[in-house]
């Protein structure tokens, strides 16, 4: 067992990538070494496509295991159970810039571990993580349009801090990760301190250059020990179907997008697929052949919609490209609380709920590097009714959590500090209608 490792000087870092002695079954798999947080990052790949498969089923896990602090978990069983809230967004983290970088039309399903195994409590497993998940999938021999880079970006003193510890981000301004390829930004997530467009669209440059040094220490790994690469290919286009299925489809689909309101606009669209797709799909397909269909009919919806807008034609619920929603504010809409706004945007409606407790009342997460409260709580949650459908109601799902991270964001800088205001704030975000920005129309209800 002969490990090749490749290390890079990452800001005040040293980051070292190594395969090759760990997880040598998996279809990729890399330890990252970022100043003794260490985390392993597997890929694992099925060669087939599950019967009846037409989407691209990539999952993305990240752990953090309390060994990796030198501590044993708390409760009866003293192990490790579900994912906390910080897991669950840094899954999300990954996921975001990797997800685009697989070829349209690619259904086999993959999953992305990683383990944070040791903990520095000043530096995060997150963007380690992410890189790791970039080196893994390179390795591995999948078609992936990558490698990815990441980075994290602080503002102190007015300069920009590339991967700033935990304890210096407390004093940083901004709280910015983006990631990206050689060539291109593909994800920017960041909190901050009211700072202007150009400190922020710098700080977008700032990071993406300094990863060029992480995306040339995996093309560098993945040259040395790269698996080979999958003979896969995209199905070719089928000229004659796409033309059948255009002769089938585009008049109803342009008839349905006039359609304004969006339950009646999503019954006559299902109409037209389902008509389509009885027509060109028959039962001795397979799923690869049933997949190119769907594919082709949601090219041509998504063309139609693109072509109205470019001809000047008014958008689906009828407004021109300057025109906002209509907005309608209510204030104080329940009686019990200590504080309710009900947001309306055109078909986007946020019941938004605010309640003020003592210090007693701030939540105390237990993470890696340490015990700390939080005073301000956001929660954000979408029942099925919101979309008209029906659904299964049960524990928070991540999309929900990752949400309401993102309207608390938005709202943090803005709050008073704990010495002018020292309680617990929790605000919840009930979203009853979602027609699109339900996420800010979160943000907007808990300004009101």
């Amino acid at each position: 067992m002969s490990a090749i490792k490749k290390t890079f000087t990452y800001g005040r870092h040293q980051v070292t990538l190594e395969t090759g002695e760990i997880a040598r079954q998996a279809s990729g798999a890399v330890i990252v070494n970022m100043d003794d947080t260490v985390v392993l990052v597997t890929v694992v790949a099925k060669n087939e496509v599950k019967p009846g498969q037409d989407f691209f089923p990539l999952t993305v896990d990240y752990q953090e295991k309390t060994y990796a602090a030198g501590r044993i978990p708390g409760g009866f069983l003293k192990r490790e159970s579900r994912p906390s809230e910080g897991e669950t967004l840094t899954s999300r983290l990954i996921d975001r810039p990797i997800r685009p970088l697989f070829p349209e039309g690619f259904f086999n399903e993959v999953q992305i571990i990683a383990t944070v195994m040791s903990s520095n409590p000043e530096v995060s497993g997150d963007i380690p993580a992410l890189i790791g998940a970039s080196a893994a999938l390179s390795l591995s021999g999948l078609p992936f349009d990558g490698p990815v880079g990441a980075a994290r970006v602080g503002f102190i003193n007015g300069e920009y801090v590339l991967n700033p510890t935990n304890s210096e981000l407390k004093d940083s301004a901004l709280d910015l990760v983006v990631a990206g390829t050689e060539t291109a930004v593909l994800m920017v997530e960041s909190e901050a301190m009211e700072l202007p467009e150009d400190i922020m669209l710098g700080a977008v440059v700032f990071g993406h250059t300094q990863m060029q040094a992480a995306i040339n220490a995996i093309n560098e790994l993945a040259d040395e020990a790269g698996a080979d690469a999958w003979d896969w290919q995209p199905l070719a286009e089928d000229t004659a179907m796409v033309e059948r299925l255009k002769a089938l489809a585009e008049d109803g689909l342009q008839q349905a997008y006039n359609i304004k309101q969006k339950q009646a606009r999503m019954s006559a669209i299902d109409e037209v697929r389902n008509k389509a797709f009885a027509e060109l799909i028959t039962a001795d397909m397979d799923t690869v052949a049933q997949n190119h269909v769907k594919d082709a009919f949601h090219r041509l919806e998504a063309g139609v919609v693109r072509n109205r807008i470019l001809s000047g034609q008014p958008r689906i619920d009828g407004r021109d490209t300057r025109t906002v929603r209509p907005i309608e504010i209510r204030n104080s809409v329940l009686p019990r609380t200590h504080g309710s706004a009900l947001f309306t945007r055109g078909e986007t409606q946020a019941l938004v709920v605010s309640t003020l407790g003592t210090e007693r009342d701030a939540q105390r997460i237990d993470a890696l590097a340490g015990e700390f409260e939080d005073r301000f709580l956001f929660h954000y949650n979408m029942p099925p009714f919101a979309t008209g459908e029906v659904g299964r109601m049960g524990s928070t799902k991540r999309r929900e959590i990752g949400h309401g991270r993102l309207a608390k964001r938005a709202l943090v800088a803005a709050l008073p500090s704990k010495e002018e205001f020292p309680y617990t704030m929790r605000v919840v975000s009930e979203i009853t209608e979602s027609n699109g920005s339900s996420s800010m129309a979160s943000v907007c209800g808990g300004c009101l």
